[in-house]
């Protein structure tokens, strides 16, 4: 049987050898960093906002019990329906049982990871309710049969060429062209029947403000609007996280939110929904469920609270340097990069997922560019440590770093091994690049090593000092 190791690895070697992915990768990613860093320098007091953000989930956090309680009354009173799921499981069934009490045959969705986390695409389709994705990434690899590869752009592995290729296969109006502008219109004339004719619309939330009991939600599309809008039930999937004390608060974060995942200062829609339609409401759903889901996330309370404040930016995944080499997919679930790798330890054990932070090169950029200052290096070398504690390395892994610690601990023999490391590794260089190195293979078979210089990093501080 294949373990959790080898899958991974096999994952990752396949997206190693994918040249479109790495073209539709730095398509995306770079555009974003790019974006990201503009606004950041044009916002001087970026730093001081980031500082009242962290302090803001902060709070939230360490009052959940409470906000959340107060969130619950409030909704209610807007005649909101409530529910509490303990796990994934859970949370899938609550929405399927309403699906299904609605007597819907259709449900449209809008773009939410928390979905994704707890399996519900799989559980609509094994209901017999037919799901339409209606972010224009998720209907795309809706199409391709595919799962979210980016948090904020799931198809972000997907090129132009291949959307054209797709439309032009399963649109019943094929686009005009293979532009944008046409290929979009293509989409929005796939998906309009779909909006009207659904009996339930799904969608996250981006915030939960426990003083008025309403939820928002942030996109670029106008899809969400149209998700939970004409439908006559509105169901909202959320993770306990989500809670803010105000108004003001969850504006305060999307202040951060929107720069850092987009480069944009708003988005398209920014929208409160609080309850289903009154009286003297033009329009909106008959009825509105929010449900609350744990999944893990009071054990992160004791574990990790810091990662509870994440807001699904995606800015960690753009300036990953792992994830901009292997994607979304080699990751293995639903949330990848730096705090896919901290949060799927959570969600489906550490003896499974092992792998996702032992990948991570510690570089610390998912933490520099963080709105919210997680400190995810942190937590990375925390499951690391956790791993071998619990026995979960693999022995030759095990063994190395018993090796290393063992030299470490001593420097006069450190400094020895490294004395005939250093000439040894030279042997291997051609033109100052290492490209092929025995005992290194798995990481010179897909990129080069730099040929390390004559003399330790020490060594070379010493003798500045001396000078």
């Amino acid at each position: 049987m294949e373990t959790s190791a080898q899958k991974f690895h096999a994952r990752v070697e396949k997206a190693l050898h994918d040249p479109q992915l790495k073209i539709a990768l730095e398509r995306t990613t770079g555009n974003a960093r790019r974006k990201r860093a503009a606004a950041v320098s044009a916002w001087p007091e970026f730093e001081a906002a980031r500082a009242a953000a962290a302090a803001i989930k902060d709070h939230a956090i360490e009052h959940m019990a409470y906000y959340l309680e107060m969130f619950e009354s409030n909704a209610r009173a807007s005649g909101a329906q409530v529910h509490w799921a303990r796990d994934a499981d859970e949370a899938s069934r609550i929405v399927v049982d309403l699906c299904k009490a609605a007597g819907a045959k259709i449900v449209t969705r809008s773009k939410s990871m928390l979905g994704e986390e707890i399996g519900l695409p799989h559980a609509l389709a094994e209901a017999g309710i037919r799901r339409v994705e209606t972010d224009l990434a998720e209907h795309i690899i809706q199409l391709a049969g595919e799962t979210p590869s980016h948090i904020i752009w799931p198809a972000a592995h997907r090129t132009r060429e291949d959307v054209a290729k797709l439309f032009d296969q399963y649109h019943h109006v094929k686009p005009a062209g293979h532009d944008v502008v046409s290929m979009v219109a293509s989409a929005r004339k796939e998906l309009r029947a779909d909006f009207f004719t659904a009996q339930v619309g799904v969608s996250g939330a981006n915030f939960l403000v426990a003083e008025t009991g309403a939820i928002c939600t942030i996109t670029n599309e106008g899809n969400a609007e149209l998700t939970t809008t004409p439908p006559r039930v509105h169901i909202v999937t959320a993770g306990i996280e989500k809670i803010v004390a105000s108004t003001e608060h969850a504006l305060q974060l999307t202040r951060l939110l929107v720069p850092s995942a987009t480069g944009a200062d708003l988005t398209q829609y920014t929208t409160f929904h609080c309850g289903p339609k009154r009286a003297n409401d033009r329009d909106g759903p008959e009825e509105f469920h929010i449900v609350l889901v744990d999944h893990g996330r009071t054990r992160m309370l004791a574990e990790m609270p810091a990662m509870l404040r994440c807001l699904r930016c995606g800015a960690c995944l753009n300036h990953c340097v792992v994830y901009r080499a292997i994607g979304g997919h080699a990751y293995g679930g639903a949330y990848p990069g730096p705090m896919g790798s901290a949060l799927t330890p959570v969600f489906d054990g550490l003896k499974h997922s092992r792998d996702l932070p032992a990948a991570c090169t510690l570089n610390g950029q998912c933490k520099q560019v963080c709105p919210v200052d997680i400190p995810l290096p942190t937590m990375l070398r925390h499951w690391r440590a956790r791993s071998f504690d619990a026995g979960y390395e693999p022995k030759a892994v095990s063994f190395a770093i018993k090796v290393w610690a063992f030299f470490a601990a001593r420097p006069k023999l450190y400094r020895l091994a490294q004395a005939f490391a250093l000439p040894a590794l030279r042997l291997f260089a051609r033109e100052g690049w290492i490209s092929s190195l025995p005992p290194g293979s798995g990481w010179t078979a897909t990129r080069d090593f730099p040929k390390p210089p004559r003399q330790s990093f020490l060594t070379m501080v010493r003798k500045g000092a001396k000078a």
